[in-house]
């Protein structure tokens, strides 16, 4: 792996009364820095700045959620980033903050804005620093957690590989085992293994997991580790510990991988016929998909918009981008030779 994007969970830079553990920060930093020497190019997603705020304030238990949020992140940002750039500075390196939302992401401008600052940062040797910006974030635009973040973020900037780094040794089975291997299309796992939710973050192994088969599905190697233990070098330089991986499928475009993260953004929906849903579904096959294989609008779009692609039963097999609107497909339903609604390169099918 190459270039390598880390999630670094609050469970793992905190202390048990929720304080940053310095020591730990310190060591994580040091291994970033080693692993920088070795060539790797790292992007950094860090949680903890609501924990460090948390640490730092004492706000009335009556005030509002959201705002509570807001105010322990932008204080707690502060103190996170003051330590993460003295300790790279004892490196020799840089560090730079990063601050995103939902909405850049979902928006392809926004999308391409973001990937090329990253890749300016990893350019110029400077380790990019990446959190969610609680501060504007409200509920309908903040992320699952961080572990989306990074996910969107290695998504974003073609990582070779994403490692989450949490406070157990992997996905945990019910016998409290981390589950070695997990594949990406492996749904049954979902049935098996023991959910732990974290104490200051919001997020849970249920996230990690969805998270972690998505980035894996676009072709990137992803792992969850212990960021407790001193491994994360033993696993970037390929060393045996003790983790769940989740082995690369196939590499996706850089408009798949947008694609694939926008899916509940979808403007309009189609359902097409079971031999157009064969067809699709078939990895051996190159295929667009064909006005002579839609049975129907669900959802009226316009050109370029995101389209959810279902079959006859409701399910949703891929989304794409639409080469032109609804009213003109009305008129070609069903027909042979006419022009493809979606054409293969900008098709994405689960």
């Amino acid at each position: 792996m190459h270039r390598i994007v880390i999630k670094v969970g609050t469970n793992v830079l905190t202390a048990a009364d929720g304080t940053l553990d310095i020591a730990l920060i310190a060591d994580l930093v040091a291994q970033i820095a080693q692993a920088k020497k070795m060539g790797k190019e790292i992007l950094l997603v860090s949680s903890g700045a609501v924990g460090a705020g948390k640490a730092i304030l004492q706000l009335p238990e009556k005030l509002n959620p959201i705002t509570k949020r807001q105010v322990f992140a932008s204080v707690g940002q502060v103190e996170l980033m003051k330590w993460y750039t003295e300790l790279f500075r004892q490196q020799g390196m840089h560090c730079a903050q990063v601050l995103a939302t939902k909405e850049d992401f979902r928006d392809r401008e926004h999308f391409v804005n973001m990937k090329r600052c990253l890749l300016a940062l990893l350019r110029d040797n400077i380790v990019p620093v990446i959190n969610e910006n609680d501060v504007i974030s409200i509920s309908e635009l903040m992320f699952t957690d961080n572990d989306e973040l990074a996910s969107l973020t290695a998504s974003l900037t073609n990582a070779d590989g994403l490692v989450i780094l949490s406070n157990v040794d992997g996905v945990l089975d019910e016998n409290k085992k981390a589950i070695p291997v997990i594949q990406p299309n492996d749904t049954a796992v979902f049935e098996k293994i023991v959910s732990k939710k974290s104490s200051f973050g919001r997020g849970g192994m249920l996230t990690k997991l969805r998270m972690c088969q998505q980035a894996a599905c676009l072709g990137i190697h992803t792992y969850i580790a212990n960021g407790k233990k001193r491994l994360l070098l033993d696993l970037i330089t390929g060393k045996p510990v003790s983790c769940s991986y989740f082995p690369a499928g196939k590499k996706r475009s850089g408009i798949k991988r947008w694609m694939a993260h926008n899916d509940g953004a979808a403007e309009g929906k189609v359902v097409v016929n079971d031999g157009a849903a064969d067809i699709l579904l078939d990895s051996s096959k190159i295929a667009s998909l064909l006005p002579v294989g839609i049975i129907g609008i669900k959802k009226p779009f316009k050109k370029s918009a995101v389209i959810g692609i279902e079959n006859g039963a409701g399910k949703l097999l891929g989304i794409g981008i639409a080469a032109y609107g609804s009213k003109k497909l009305e008129g070609l339903l069903g027909q042979q030779g006419a022009k493809e609604l979606v054409h293969y390169d900008y098709l994405l099918v689960y």
